[in-house]
């Protein structure tokens, strides 16, 4: 295998006049410069010392807490704040003791206890069933009246609703019945916290959202309100979040340096660059600090997966377009001599980096992955096709027929084969017929809610620069619908995808690490294009995050920066 050292790239070669459509992407907003200048006062000793000692508090506090609901509520806590992962084994014993005696828990008929036992068990692979709220129905098969009294009840069923597989009617009911009351209850209550924790819900339940995400923004909202009287938890999640961030500055560095050396800014300048976003999609994919490798790998990926979705969407002619897709599929670098030169860098750059990561992987666990990775690529590339096709015919397909394509042309699959790759643990040989034969639902499905986001996102800029028809375009073709009603069928489609994907999410057998990746893979798109295409038109809120996650730490109090100090 010759991947082991890169293949030089081609030198410049005279171009042909040809004319091509232009997307006049926006230059990056993040310069090498800055990127490279970034610097932590958190590598320092002193914040790592005093974090082992809140992180010894925190771990008595959770170990001295008997009460079932005390031990759960502290549980979620822990998960918002982003610091539960230094507790697994603890929380682990916690939930298994609360499985065990959950007919003690429903016999108290507290909604709010047996929806928080319910979200924390399932989230964690537990089979409970969804009959622990039969109890709380009246005589006519609803939900009974008198809980609207209870708030922090109601929401904590809507939150559990989130967790439901397909065909379980007691949890459509329960979030149909939790979100017209929390829905009434914010237009009467506007301006408390119990609003604006109501809101923040409505907006996305917990189970959608992105880990990182959610640790900053319950950190912030514990911190301006000063209503956690655990100071030394606050604390904790504050350095720990920050100690976090300064090795995520270092992984974006060594990214950055890589995606600089390969030239293609340079080379190709028709393309969005936008290394930075990807690093924080690849952050979003799996935030743990032990896992740099895997983010950047995943941020070079994701780089190259930019630039040829740009060549197929916007430069290449379909002639050109068709070689290339040859030229992966025969994955041989005899077949690039009949492509331009822009497509030989690109050509050659994937290239380099499948056979460079396949070269360690067979170095360190004894698998060839080759034929895994270039599958997914070329099947990536043959998506990308047949949309081009579309395109140039002016064809608008119906919608499953373009979702039969676009869950692969949104490149969900081939980041999570390389995924699969890239996360440090034991390669399982059984695991490889189905990356290699037909990608299991554990792919399949956030792929679905990603191209689904996606194109909720950007179809009013797509229509308007005269895309190819996505999702939005093609149901309202296929049935006279309106934009908005076009819209709402689709985000009906996503709770449907992640009814299913809960339920593979239970049953895979993937490894849990890999089965996280996938869940937070769906997380991160729908979160990321909430606000509208931030990755295409970097948006505020796209910065924000940013800033937030990777480049500006948490302030820390002057008490809790003399604890350090002082430590």
């Amino acid at each position: 295998m010759a991947a082991a050292h890169q293949l030089p790239l081609p030198s410049l070669e005279s171009k042909t006049s040809v004319l091509r459509r232009s997307a006049n992407f926006q230059p990056s907003i993040w310069h090498y410069d800055y990127i490279q200048s970034l610097r932590s006062e958190y590598t320092e000793e002193k914040y790592s010392k005093q974090s082992k000692v809140l992180k010894e508090e925190v771990r008595v506090m959770l170990c001295q807490v008997v009460d079932h609901v005390e031990q759960l509520e502290m549980i979620d806590v822990l998960q918002r704040l982003g610091v539960s992962y230094h507790f697994n084994d603890e929380i682990r014993n916690v939930l298994e003791n609360v499985y065990n005696n959950m007919d003690i828990l429903k016999s108290k008929k507290n909604l709010y206890a047996t929806a928080l036992a319910f979200r924390l068990l399932r989230q964690h692979g537990y089979n409970l069933s969804a009959d622990v709220f039969v109890g709380f129905k009246d005589g006519m098969g609803n939900f009974k009246k008198c809980l609207s009294d209870d708030v922090q009840g109601m929401q904590s069923l809507y939150e559990a609703s989130f967790h439901s597989v397909e065909d379980e009617l007691i949890l459509d009911e329960a979030r149909d019945f939790t979100s017209k009351f929390l829905k009434d209850f914010v237009d009467k209550n506007r301006g408390n916290d119990t609003s604006l924790l109501i809101n923040h819900a409505l907006e996305f339940p917990l189970h959608w959202r992105v880990p990182r995400l959610e640790a900053l923004w319950f950190i912030n909202f514990l911190e301006e309100r000063r209503q956690n009287e655990n100071h030394a938890l606050l604390h904790f999640a504050k350095l720990d979040f920050n100690m976090v961030q300064s090795i995520y500055q270092e992984e974006l560095k060594n990214a950055s340096r890589w995606w600089k050396g390969t030239g293609l800014v340079e080379e190709l300048s028709f393309v969005r660059n936008r290394l930075v976003e990807n690093f924080y999609f690849a952050l979003g994919f799996n935030f743990r600090p032990d896992l740099g490798n895997f983010r950047e790998e995943i941020t070079k990926l994701h780089s190259l997966i930019t630039n040829i979705d740009d060549i197929y969407d916007v430069h290449g002619t379909l002639e050109e377009l068709e070689l290339f897709t040859e030229a992966i599929d025969r994955w041989d670098l005899n077949a690039m001599d009949g492509l331009p030169h822009y497509m030989k860098i690109c050509f050659l750059a994937i290239y380099n980096f499948v056979n460079e990561k396949a070269y360690v992987i067979l170095k360190e666990n004894g698998f060839n992955v080759i034929p895994y990775l270039k599958k997914a690529w070329a099947d990536l590339c043959k998506a990308y096709l047949v949309e081009s096709k579309w395109y140039y015919s002016g064809y608008t397909p119906r919608l499953q027929e373009y979702m039969e394509n676009a869950w692969i042309s949104v490149s969900t699959p081939v980041i999570l084969v390389h995924a699969y790759f890239f996360i440090p643990r034991p390669l399982q040989k059984e695991d490889f017929v189905c990356l290699l034969e037909e990608y299991p639902n554990i792919i399949r499905f956030p792929a679905i809610i990603s191209r689904l986001a996606n194109d909720i996102a950007s179809c009013q800029r797509e229509m308007e620069t005269g895309d190819v028809s996505k999702s939005v375009q093609c149901y309202m073709n296929e049935t006279g619908a309106s934009e908005a009603d076009s819209r709402e069928y689709l985000k009906g489609m996503i709770l449907t995808t992640w009814k299913k994907m809960n339920e593979e999410a239970r049953n895979s057998s993937f490894s849990q690490s890999f089965i996280d990746t996938a869940l937070d893979v769906a997380r991160m798109c729908l979160c990321f294009y909430h606000y509208g295409d931030g990755f295409t038109l970097p948006n505020h809120e796209t910065k924000s995050g940013i800033l937030s996650l990777i480049m500006q730490p948490i302030p820390m109090t002057s008490k809790e920066k003399y604890a350090v100090e002082k430590e």
